[in-house]
């Protein structure tokens, strides 16, 4: 580049500036100072300079801006006459970036900092600058090298020196006055004094990304854990892929690893693992290292430390192996700061964050991560056994009793009692365990099976019952000769082996002596279990006898869908006689089973369609489960009853419904079910009365039920959709768009309309936050998915959104073309007047995005016509619609503002020929001509916006002030005061409160503007 002209470098900075932060960047910039400095140029030198530093001060090269800053200050101190004040402004204001990097580079010796440091001070003092920057920075050293009395000093009066041209931004200092109090372990303090930065009052280029994730663990420590989750999800949002905010991604890391989150903080890794290396800024290196080494330490911990993880420069590593690496280095680090500090302080920082212990067990975070692997060396099926506590005999008999007890009244903590009496059991020698409690705890182990669809579940149970008959334990033989069925049924065997097992149940029960107890129950029990396995097996039957008239060749051809004249209709109201019989027979001494049956007779009338049937039946069948002391079997009739009120548009009686439901799960063990109950009070409260901030807090809850119960992919991805709607409602924005994407590809999975659904949401989230092309990829491939649907509107809407966003996004070619597929789908439809008049609008606006001459306006003017003419016609056809009243209004405005951009372009002076001297070619007759026009349109526009009421004043209120101050160039200004005067006049007569408090002052002072 050394033979580039001072042009030609100038254009080159430009482009410079525009490029992503990081190393390509800086490697350019560093390119254009060498050709700047041959040049010989040095006011383009010094550009260069100020460029290259400003390249620095956003990457992970922070530190090398002392070189090319030290040549500025050269240049300085050379010829001060030469830097304005705009050059002197910018060399002082880089003075601080470099005492941070000073500070922060351990190879600056001490006195060369303090010397740096006395020399800013001179400088700025000599400027007239106040001391507040120069008290900063002296905290800044003072804090690194341990010397606290003199940073509290420097803090002290950094605080109260006077804010100048010089002062950091609002939100850095915040940031770093929020550390000082962090770093003393006043949390509360900290969170504070960060407020105004976390609630978006100060703001700048890296913040509050900077501060959302310095306040993670503050935020935990003071348990205030649901503001923690939401500044991770939308910290992290914001920091993602930058490497000048790698410090801020080590504390996210951080975080994850404190919280149960380590999957997510391995996910976070990956993403960052190019920037696992030695860089040039060792601060950012030591920081960044820390988080990530608290990570895999965690990981160590808990049993990953054989695992692969992200390479290391260029060679694989697993987690022991790069903990150690990373380790090392970081310890290095630490060691020469404490060399050229002359104190501990770095290092002691560095063990102290090195040695933290978990915040939370676990915090639910509402985004999708993968599970960590099954630890090296145990099953994967299973988590390795407990290792017993030694209890007393006493101790050990409660726990069994307690066991038998749960498992007599149907409890769900019977599993869990069961597991624990059979970890206890197997440490103990068999002789020394009564025989039946061995049979029991095997009969714990063959239902797990059982449930778990084992294939050698129904042996299990054989030998159960077998093993109770023998300890002349009927009762519970009966059982275990009844669950044979189930598991055969479940196992997918021939409904007369089915049939045959459940006979064979009931003859069991009932050939029970009379004096049992347990009699009547295991009757009941079997009786009922006929009755849920009954439509399995009736399905079963009709699917074979389907399938072999198929493959005879024969059909029943009634059309009536009665195989061989098999009356469902009959089925059904059979199983419908007999529960109902059941229940009236054992209401009363067994309501628990009669609370079964109803629920089943419930979702037996939802499916024919008899919705307050069903109602009725479900709610009995909750009341009944409570009344018999079993309230956790109320929670699934009542889960259903509130999805089936919320149906009916009845959310009050749903939330009461889902509440209750709520209420009674509190122990229920069954991840799935704990899921179910919060996704729909979630559902419930979203849909019925809006309670966004509720709503998020179950849904985040089921999503993490969910997971637990190892269905992320499906219920885990309805929580997540659900949370994200609700964060969206209650204004989270990226949180929601976080645990959105995180959810996407599971619901790419669950239909075509779920897909188009979740990527048409995500589109609008990612507009909100102004990743407007992100959002466009989304509407596109939203678009993608409906292309073959029948209805082209919805593929309109989706290539409408996209062409917004990529118009947004900058990518005006890319915008044209979308929107010229969207006006075309929105023809063919022949209904979306409003649409295709505002495709029309921003096509015109595209078409003069490079420049505007006459021959692009003159295209805009025919693309806004094309509009005016549309719904012109519409409103011939259709009346004063007020849609396109206002439409055609905004067509008017924008094609005076077009005109309005053609005469701007003339440039304010002409000569004697009647050109511009800025390059235009009308001549003053052409100009005045379209100053009339423009204010006609502006007319036009304000008396259609008059016609739609005061809703459009604020419209009609910027059209006739556009028209009165054109009134002013064209010189009559009494005309344009007379515009003005007469809306006044309209609006003083309206009733007091009527118009906007706004309106009349400011048409005042437009009169008075216009006169004076």
């Amino acid at each position: 580049m050394s033979t580039l002209t001072a042009d030609e470098i100038r254009r080159a900075l430009y482009e410079n500036r525009n490029l992503p932060h990081g190393a390509a960047r800086n490697a350019q910039a560093e390119a254009l100072t060498a050709a700047a400095e041959v040049c010989g140029d040095t006011e383009v030198y010094r550009t260069a300079l100020i460029n290259q530093i400003d390249s620095y001060e956003y990457s992970a090269e922070r530190s090398r801006m002392v070189v090319p800053f030290a040549r500025l200050l050269q240049e300085y101190d050379r010829d001060p006459s030469a830097f304005g004040p705009g050059d002197a402004h910018s060399l002082f204001w880089r003075f601080k970036w470099v005492s941070g990097q000073i500070i922060s580079s351990p190879d600056v010796p001490i006195s060369s900092v303090t010397g740096y440091l006395d020399d800013m001070e001179k400088r700025y003092r000599i400027a007239g600058y106040s001391e507040r920057a120069v008290r900063q920075s002296e905290y800044f050293l003072a804090d690194a090298i341990g010397d606290d009395e003199r940073a509290e000093r420097a803090m002290a009066q950094w605080r109260v020196a006077d804010r100048d041209q010089m002062s950091d931004c609002h939100a850095c200092e915040t940031n770093s006055q929020g550390v000082f109090w962090a770093t003393k372990g006043e949390h509360a303090k900290a969170i504070e004094v960060w407020e105004a930065v976390l609630n978006g009052e100060q703001t700048c280029m890296e913040e509050p990304h900077r501060v959302l994730a310095r306040s993670l663990l503050p935020l935990l420590r003071l348990g205030r854990a649901d503001e923690a989750r939401s500044h991770h999800l939308r910290g992290y949002r914001m920091v993602r892929g930058k490497e000048s905010l790698l410090r801020a991604i080590g504390q996210h890391i951080e975080f994850c690893a404190l919280t149960g989150n380590e999957a997510r903080g391995v996910e976070i890794l990956a993403e960052h693992g190019a920037h696992l290396r030695p860089l040039v800024d060792v601060k950012t290196q030591l920081d960044f290292y820390a988080g990530v080494l608290v990570l895999l330490r965690r990981l160590i911990e808990l049993g990953h430390g054989g695992d692969p993880t992200v390479p290391y420069e260029g060679s694989a590593h697993t987690v022991e192996e790069l903990h150690g690496v990373l380790r090392a280095e970081a310890l290095d680090i630490a060691r020469r700061f404490d060399v050229r500090n002359g104190t501990t302080r770095v290092s002691e920082r560095l063990t102290e964050r090195l040695s933290r212990a978990p915040l939370a067990e676990t915090l639910p975070l509402g985004v999708r991560s993968a599970a960590l692997p099954q630890p090296a060396g145990t099953a994967p099926a299973a988590a390795p056994a407990p290792v017993p506590v030694p209890v007393s005999s006493a101790e050990f008999s409660g726990l069994v009793e307690q066991a038998r007890d749960a498992r007599d009244t149907g409890h769900p903590g019977a599993d869990r009692l069961w597991a624990e009496v059979a970890v206890r059991v197997s440490a103990l020698p068999e002789p020394d365990v009564h025989p039946l409690l061995l049979a029991e705890v095997t009969d714990h182990r063959a239902l797990t099976a059982t449930r778990a669809g084992a294939p050698d579940a129904a042996e299990l149970l054989a030998a159960v019952r077998d093993g109770y008959r023998a300890l002349e334990q009927a009762e519970r033989a009966a059982l275990a000769e009844l669950r044979l069925a189930s598991a055969a049924a479940q196992a997918g065997a021939a409904p007369e082996e089915v049939r045959a097992l459940l006979a064979a149940g009931l003859r069991a029960a009932e050939a029970l002596d009379a004096a049992e107890p347990m009699r009547a129950r295991r009757i009941a029990v079997a009786e009922l279990s006929a009755l849920r396995l009954e439509p399995y097996l009736r399905s079963a039957e009709a699917a074979r006898e389907h399938g072999n008239e198929n493959e005879h060749g024969h059909g029943n051809g009634n059309g009536n869908g009665h195989a061989h004249g098999h009356d469902h209709e009959h089925d059904h109201g059979l199983l419908v006689a007999e529960l109902s019989s059941f229940v009236s027979s054992y209401e009363q001494a067994l309501p628990d089973l009669a609370s079964e049956a109803e629920e089943l007779l419930g979702r037996l009338a939802l499916s024919q369609g008899d919705t307050e049937r069903a109602l009725e039946l479900l709610a009995s069948a909750a009341d009944r489960a409570v009344e018999a002391g079993r309230p956790w079997q109320a929670a699934d009739p009542l889960v259903l009853r509130a999805g089936v009120l919320l149906s009916l548009g009845r959310p009050e009686e749903a939330e009461a419904a889902a509440r209750s439901g709520l209420e009674h799960s509190a122990e229920v063990t069954d991840a799935e079910e704990q899921g179910l109950v919060r996704l729909t009070l979630a559902d419930v409260l979203l849909r019925g009365r809006g309670a966004a901030a509720e709503a998020a807090e179950h849904a985040l809850a089921a999503a993490h039920w969910f997971d637990q119960a190892g269905l992320a992919a499906d219920g885990g991805a309805q929580a997540r959709l659900m949370l994200a709607q609700a964060y969206a409602r209650d204004g989270r924005t990226a949180d929601a768009a976080e645990v959105l994407q995180s959810a996407l590809p599971d619901l790419l999975e669950h239909g075509e309309g779920q897909a188009v659904s979740a990527r048409d949401f995500l589109g609008n989230l990612l507009r909100d936050l102004r990743e407007s092309r992100d959002a466009a990829e989304q509407f596109l491939l939203a678009a993608d998915l409906v292309k073959d649907w029948e209805d082209p509107r919805p593929q309109a809407g989706f290539a409408q959104a996209a062409a917004d966003s990529l118009s947004d996004a900058g990518l005006a070619d890319e915008a044209v073309a979308a929107y010229r597929r969207a006006l075309e789908l929105r023809r063919l439809t022949g209904d979306a007047v409003v649409s295709e008049v505002r495709i029309l609008r921003s096509l015109a606006w595209l078409g003069m995005r490079e420049e505007v001459t006459e021959e692009t306006v003159a295209a805009a003017r025919a693309l806004m016509d094309e509009a005016a003419d549309i719904l012109e016609a519409a409103l011939a056809t259709e009346g004063d619609v007020a849609d396109l009243l206002s439409e055609l209004a905004q067509t008017w405005h924008q094609l005076a503002q077009v005109l309005d951009r053609l005469v701007g372009a003339q440039g304010p002076d002409q000569d004697e020929d009647g050109e511009s001297a800025s390059g235009g070619t009308l001549g003053p007759d052409a100009v005045r001509a379209l100053r009339l026009e423009e204010i006609e349109l502006w007319e036009n526009a304000a008396e259609l916006y008059a016609r739609l009421g005061l809703d459009n004043l604020q419209d009609r209120f910027q059209c006739l002030n556009n028209a009165a101050w054109t009134d002013h160039e064209l010189g009559r200004p009494e005309v344009g005061a007379a515009r003005i005067s007469a809306l006044l006049e309209e609006i003083e007569t309206l009733p007091e409160g009527m118009a906007p408090e706004w309106v009349a002052p400011q048409a005042r002072r437009i009169i008075a503007n216009l006169t004076s």
